[in-house]
């Protein structure tokens, strides 16, 4: 078998979503409008919950840092691969292919964490409603989302570092539209195997059994203050504010679990592949409509953003 460094290594091949060439038309259709609506839909949210006043809450503050890191996030993947299905070469740098790997890592991680914090702004609203403005105050949510924005950059360079220092030997060749963790550490010599599974492991702790388990953490108190709540209607309007919020999180974090948690022997390309879209497309393009469907307030300020532009136009 040819051998293959990380020193001699110039480039990677995408093989991308697939290899039949009458599909790919299709694909880049469907996919350049879902890209389209992402972008549309994450920045109308962050417009309607900065326009109306009554959005300017530590909830909402929250929502719109999670719209951005849906845009960046989808930002990262999606322009190249469409790219490559309208092009034959489809290759990517190791330096550029790296450079995914760090801002996917970085903005998913973020990601996480910022769901992870959303649930305890729910915790702290639902349970101790009456401290909640003491609480939740500009400064705290400001030093929570930049808590999020750190813990991904840490994360995500050691992860990516940790992986491109690696000897790659089996091939240059990466079974994914993008450069994904698990399809790269494909690709490593059989004698970093060990390495590759504590990378896996360390990857699953840091990203989403840690946030995983804050978010699991607040929902039991936050369901325990509901049992608590005498009036059918304040346990309604209680459930009803956490359910946009647990949509998010059972849209995200069911796919990537079964992604990185299960046995490396059940590991199938195609599958993979899927898994993927539903973890990186599939979120970023549901929460806008799980966000304004389930919430009066937001409805209300996206008429107005929409409304002021239809007038603008107008004029």
């Amino acid at each position: 078998m040819t051998q293959w460094n990380n020193s001699v290594i110039m480039e990677f091949m995408l093989l991308g979503i697939s290899h039949r060439t009458e599909l790919k038309l299709l694909f880049f259709l469907i996919f350049l409008s879902i890209y389209i609506f992402i972008l549309f839909g994450n920045i109308l949210v962050i417009l309607a919950t900065l326009c109306d006043p009554i959005l300017c809450t530590p909830m909402y503050f929250f929502l719109r840092n999670l719209a951005f890191l849906d845009i960046c996030y989808t930002t990262v993947t999606i322009p190249k691969m469409l790219t490559n299905l309208l092009m034959e070469k489809t290759t990517i740098s190791f330096v550029g292919c790296s450079i995914q790997m760090y801002f996917f890592l970085f903005l998913g991680t973020a990601a996480c964490y910022t769901l992870a914090v959303m649930s305890y702004d729910r915790y702290v609203a639902i349970c101790n409603p009456f401290h909640y403005t003491a609480i939740m105050t500009k400064r705290i949510c400001i030093l929570l989302v930049s808590g999020c924005w750190v813990t991904g950059m840490s994360v995500s360079l050691g992860q990516t570092v940790l992986i491109f220092s690696m000897p790659f030997c089996n091939s240059s060749v990466i079974n994914h539209f993008f450069c994904d963790v698990l399809p790269v550490m494909k690709l490593i010599c059989a004698e970093s195997y060990m390495n590759e599974e504590v990378e896996v492991i360390l990857m699953s702790v840091l990203i989403i059994f840690i946030p995983f388990t804050l978010i699991s953490v607040s929902y039991i108190h936050i369901i325990a203050a509901i049992i608590r709540i005498p009036s059918v209607y304040g346990r309604y309007k209680a459930v009803n504010t956490c359910s946009s919020h647990l949509t998010s999180v059972f849209l995200f974090y069911g796919s990537a679990m079964f992604m990185y948690l299960r046995p490396k022997s059940n590991w199938q390309p195609d599958l993979d592949k899927l898994l993927s879209l539903l973890y990186t497309v599939v979120p970023a393009m549901l929460n806008p409509i799980v966000y304004s469907l389930s919430n009066q307030q937001v409805k209300r300020a996206l008429r107005k953003v929409l409304g002021r532009n239809t007038i603008s136009q107008n004029t």
